[in-house]
């Protein structure tokens, strides 16, 4: 938990240029920073996809730093300890999962995801329960 007031995520860290990675003669040191390509030098991609990704993230950083702020250290402590305790999954990993609890606790429980509604393939391979117990019991 980084305790900062961000409402929208931060922009990403910016690619490292040729500039940046040259030696003392000048010239792009593949050794430290890796063989030198286009695309880490040209970004394509706007920086609206990472904030997408990190939206939800940065939101949740935000309720526990107000939280903290505001009831102290233990509240948000208590609920990312509540996160954790219901995040384990005792179930085969074979089947269809669902976190019904989780979901409470992080606020999604009133939401529908495409995840919620396409939860995985219809047709899939045959389900072979003795094998997968077998591997995760590692008898």
């Amino acid at each position: 938990m980084d305790p900062s007031f961000r409402i929208v995520p931060g922009s990403a860290p910016k690619a490292a240029s040729v500039a940046q990675t040259s030696n003392s003669l000048g010239l792009h040191d593949t050794l430290r920073y890796g063989p030198r390509t286009i695309a880490t030098e040209v970004k394509t991609e706007g920086t609206l996809k990472d904030r997408l990704q990190n939206w939800e993230e940065t939101q949740d950083n935000l309720k526990l730093t107000m939280m903290r702020n505001t009831h102290g250290l233990h509240a948000p402590m208590r609920i990312l300890m509540e996160r954790n305790i219901v995040g384990v999954n005792p179930h085969m990993s074979l089947l269809p999962q669902t976190n019904l609890q989780l979901d409470i606790l992080m606020g999604r429980d009133e939401s529908i995801e495409p995840v919620d509604v396409f939860a995985g393939p219809l047709n899939g391979p045959p389900l072979d329960i003795r094998h997968d117990m077998e591997k995760k019991h590692r008898i």
